[in-house]
């Protein structure tokens, strides 16, 4: 409800109160339309050009941001594809492996010595904690 709020806010603050713009309800009475001068039409036609023309440039800034991010959207999805293709080779290649009893050892040992790795790196780490602190 607030969206619609801040729209009409905004609306009525580029068109100066001409709320019925969309439906082409701008009419004058004769009295008034007697009683208006050229120097009035012409500060209102220039007004109007001046935001015709904001408008124009504000939807050519947003069709560029839409392209680029389009072309970025595509060039992701085209990596996403080609790592996908290399991660598909790659459990290919590590089912083959892991197929034969000896390779299935030898990964098992791999494992082994890089969970070893990572306890003796967090019990290092806690020593000079508080050797340190």
């Amino acid at each position: 409800m607030s969206n619609r709020r801040d729209y009409r806010a905004s609306k009525a603050a580029l068109f100066d109160g001409f709320d019925n713009i969309e439906e082409g309800d701008i009419r004058a009475s004769s009295s008034y339309s007697q009683s208006i001068d050229d120097d009035t039409n012409d500060k209102t036609i220039n007004s109007l050009e001046d935001r015709v023309s904001f408008l124009k440039k504000l939807t050519g800034d947003i069709h560029g941001e839409v392209e680029g991010h389009n072309r970025m959207l595509d060039r992701m999805g085209n990596e996403m594809d080609a790592s996908r293709g290399i991660m598909a080779g790659t459990m290919d290649r590590f089912k083959i492996v892991l197929e034969k009893k000896s390779s299935r050892r030898m990964c098992k040992l791999v494992a082994y010595f890089v969970v070893s790795f990572f306890v003796i790196y967090y019990f290092i780490r806690v020593f000079r904690f508080f050797m340190n602190g």
